[in-house]
């Protein structure tokens, strides 16, 4: 899919790494709707701001009858609680459930007719590395993920068949405002989104996009001792 002459609409790109995709986007040569829950906190030149909570059902509508001429679909929108499955806050864990599959799944609902209507596209749903490892400190947000990755998986199949395709990109930590406790190495958010458009201009399903992904997905066939290997 050629970047240049695209309408693409930005989930969360006010800030962080939605930001540096919409910026990508746009130097590409992409009308870029950005997607926030703020269209006041967009400050990039060039795009078009548009008002979206993807937890909200009315501002999904609202968001997609403004830009019904997109073909391109980024879904970047999410959180982090810091909630464990065990301690936390039941709420918490539901945040990050209606954020990143729920939230996804509205947008995509929404979204998907315009596209096919437009002649086909594509949806990105950004993923992450914990969508196929979990840690205690990060519980609620991996299996929030991990519903995000098997929603692109039957997604992807089913519009396939309408001309969308549906894209995932897996990522490890990037150095954003939303992995700033983390003391871990980090991607350039700037870099990631390159490799992002990189892998959607070459029609790839799946965009591994940093080594720490590259690792887990590698241990998958290892199976739990692969994964895990702390375990007794």
């Amino acid at each position: 899919m050629k970047i240049a002459g695209r309408s693409a609409l930005v989930t969360g790109a006010n800030r962080g790494f939605g930001r540096h995709l919409a910026a990508e986007l746009a130097a590409r040569g992409a009308t870029v709707y950005a997607g926030a829950r703020n269209p006041d906190s967009v400050d990039l030149p060039g795009v078009t701001p548009v008002r979206l909570d993807i937890t909200d059902p009315d501002s999904v509508a609202a968001a997609a009858a403004l830009a019904g001429d997109v073909t391109l679909l980024v879904n970047n929108a999410g959180i982090s609680t810091g909630a464990d499955l065990l301690d936390a806050d039941l709420a918490a864990i539901r945040l990050e459930m209606e954020t990143h599959y729920f939230g996804t799944l509205s947008v995509v609902r929404a979204f998907a007719p315009h596209i096919a209507a437009n002649g086909g596209g594509t949806i990105l749903n950004i993923l992450s590395a914990l969508s196929w490892v979990s840690f205690p400190g990060v519980g609620a947000y991996s299996a929030a993920k991990a519903a995000e990755w098997s929603l692109s998986n039957a997604l992807r199949t089913q519009l396939a068949r309408r001309g969308v395709r549906v894209a995932g990109l897996h990522v490890g930590y990037m150095d954003t405002d939303m992995t700033a406790q983390v003391s871990g190495p980090k991607s350039d958010p700037a870099e990631i989104a390159r490799i992002a458009v990189d892998g959607i201009e070459a029609d790839r399903y799946e965009i591994i996009a940093d080594e720490t992904s590259r690792r887990v997905l590698a241990g998958l066939s290892g199976g739990v001792a692969a994964l895990y290997p702390e375990l007794p």
